[in-house]
C-alpha cells in the first residue's frame, strides 16, 4: 500500500512537472489544428494563418484553444516563456497599412470587445490602460498613433494592459557587427520574431531579423518588469491584428511556444510561402486618359487665371486723393461698359474733339444716360477733366445737361450725363433743314 501511495505522488509531480514544460510547434498551419480563429481570422489552403483580408475597419484572432499554466498557483511567480514566429504584411499601398500585429497573452479565448485601426485588436476606449485587463503584448505597429505616443509608423513595442508601450523601438535588428539594420514591416516580405521571458530577472526580450537570419545575439527592444502581477495562472496566447481604412493582410506562417525553456525552432523550408503580390491592373482609362484629364485641368486652370487676370485688368480703375470729395458721383467702369453693351458704335450719339458719346442704359436704376468717353489724344487734359468734373458737376440750371458723375480707368476719362432724347442745341439748329427758326426763337 505504502509503494502505491509512493507511485502515485511520483506520477502526480511527473504531470505537474509535465504541465509546465507546455510547446507546440507550428510549421504551417495544416488542419487538424488547436487553433480558435475569431473575427476575419482564417486559414489558407497552403496553411498559411491569415488574420485580416482586405475588408476595412475590422479585426482578426488566432488563439491556442488550450489554457496554459503559467503559475503554480494564483499568487505565485510567473514561468519564463518563450516563443518564435514568422510573419509578414501585404498592403495594397506601397507605402501605407493597417493597422499591424500583435503577440498577446490574455485571459480569455480571444479579445471580443477590442476595437479595430490602432487598438490593433487588443483593446478598446474604456479598457485601454486598465490593471484588470491581465493582458501581455507585442505589438508590430505600422501607424504612428500620437496619442499612445509611438515614434514612427514602424515601430515594435512591449505593451502591457494598454497600447502606451512600456518599452518600444524602430522595427529592425542589430548585426554582427552590432550595427542597427532597419526592417520595413510593410515590405511584403516574411520576419521571424522571438520573444522571451526569464522568470530569474524579470527580463522580456524580443528580438527580430530578416527571414532567413539566425538569431540576432543583441534583442531588438528589452524591458525588466515582473509579470506575475499581470498574468493570471492560466492564460491563452495567440494572435491579434485589424486593419484601418487602408486594405491590408496579416499573415502568420510558422509559430512555436515553449514555457520553462526555449522555443523549438521552426524548420523554414517547411513554411507556406506567401501569396503573390499583383497589384491591381490599371485600365486603358487610367493609363491614357487621367493623363488627358489631367492636362486639361492643368491647361484649364491657366487660361481661367489667364482670363480672371485680364479681366480684372480690364476693369481696373484710378482713384486718386482728390476724388474722395467726388466719390459718390464715381460710377464703377464696369458699370459703364455693361450700360453701353460695350462701347457699341450703334450705341453712338456723337465725336468730337473732346472724344466720343455713347447712349447707355444704367443696369441698376435703368436710367438713360449719356457717357462720354475722352479719347487719350485729346487735348482735354486731366486739368481739363478735374475742372469740368468739379465745375459742372457742382452747377444746378435749366439749360445745363446734368452731369451724373464720372469714372477714370489706365488713363481714360469718362464722363455720365443725363441721357438728352432729342439731341444738343447744335444739332437741332443746323443738322434739321426741315426746321427754320425765327429771330425770335433764336433770340
Amino acid at each position: 500500500m505504502f509503494i502505491k501511495l509512493i507511485f502515485l505522488f511520483i506520477l502526480c509531480q511527473i504531470l505537474k512537472s509535465s504541465s509546465q514544460i507546455l510547446n507546440f510547434t507550428y510549421n504551417g498551419f495544416h488542419p487538424p489544428t488547436d487553433i480558435s480563429l475569431q473575427g476575419i481570422a482564417t486559414v489558407t489552403p497552403n496553411g498559411l494563418l491569415k488574420l485580416t483580408n482586405t475588408s476595412v475597419q475590422r479585426t482578426g484572432h488566432a488563439f491556442y484553444t488550450e489554457r496554459i499554466r503559467f503559475k503554480d498557483s494564483p499568487n505565485g511567480n510567473v514561468s519564463s516563456f518563450s516563443t518564435s514566429f514568422v510573419f509578414a504584411i501585404h498592403s495594397q499601398i506601397p507605402t501605407l497599412s493597417g493597422h499591424g500585429i500583435a503577440f498577446v497573452v490574455a485571459p480569455t479565448l480571444g479579445l471580443p470587445f477590442a476595437l479595430p485601426s490602432q487598438y490593433i485588436g487588443l483593446f478598446n476606449i474604456s479598457n485601454n490602460g486598465n490593471d484588470t485587463n491581465h493582458v501581455f503584448a507585442v505589438e508590430f505597429d505600422t501607424i504612428q498613433s500620437s496619442e499612445f505616443g509611438d515614434p514612427n509608423d514602424n515601430h515594435v513595442g512591449i505593451d502591457i494592459n494598454g497600447l502606451r508601450s512600456a518599452n518600444l523601438s524602430t522595427a529592425g535588428y542589430w548585426d554582427e557587427k552590432d550595427e542597427f539594420r532597419n526592417l520595413s514591416l510593410i515590405s511584403r516580405k516574411r520576419m521571424q520574431v522571438w520573444v522571451d521571458y526569464d522568470s530569474r530577472s524579470h527580463r522580456i526580450d524580443v528580438t527580430m531579423a530578416p527571414f532567413d537570419s539566425d538569431k540576432p545575439r543583441k534583442p531588438l527592444v528589452s524591458y525588466v518588469r515582473d509579470l506575475s502581477p499581470i498574468l493570471l495562472q492560466d492564460m491563452y496566447v495567440g494572435f491579434s491584428s485589424a486593419t484601418g481604412s487602408v486594405l491590408s493582410e496579416h499573415f502568420v506562417a510558422g509559430w512555436s511556444f515553449r514555457v520553462n525553456g526555449e522555443a523549438p525552432m521552426l524548420t523554414l523550408s517547411k513554411l507556406p510561402k506567401l501569396p503573390r503580390f499583383e497589384p491591381k491592373r490599371i485600365s486603358d482609362f487610367y493609363k491614357i486618359g487621367m493623363p488627358l484629364i489631367s492636362l486639361f485641368l492643368i491647361f484649364s486652370i491657366i487660361f481661367l487665371a489667364f482670363y480672371i487676370a485680364r479681366r480684372k485688368k480690364k476693369f481696373e480703375e484710378e482713384l486718386d486723393d482728390w476724388e474722395t470729395e467726388f466719390g459718390k458721383n464715381r460710377f464703377r467702369f464696369k458699370e459703364l461698359y455693361h450700360a453701353t453693351k460695350g462701347f457699341k458704335e450703334k450705341d453712338l450719339l456723337g465725336s468730337g474733339g473732346f472724344g466720343r458719346v455713347y447712349r447707355g442704359i444704367l443696369p441698376t436704376t435703368k436710367i438713360e444716360v449719356a457717357v462720354k468717353r475722352v479719347s487719350h489724344d485729346s487735348k482735354q487734359g486731366m486739368k481739363e477733366f478735374v475742372a469740368e468734373i468739379v465745375s459742372i458737376g457742382r452747377m444746378s440750371h435749366r439749360n445745363l445737361v446734368p452731369l451724373l458723375g464720372y469714372c477714370r480707368r489706365r488713363g481714360e476719362l469718362l464722363l455720365v450725363y443725363d441721357y438728352m432724347p432729342n439731341g444738343s442745341l447744335d444739332r437741332y439748329l443746323y443738322n434739321n433743314p426741315e426746321v427754320t427758326l425765327d429771330w425770335k426763337q433764336r433770340f
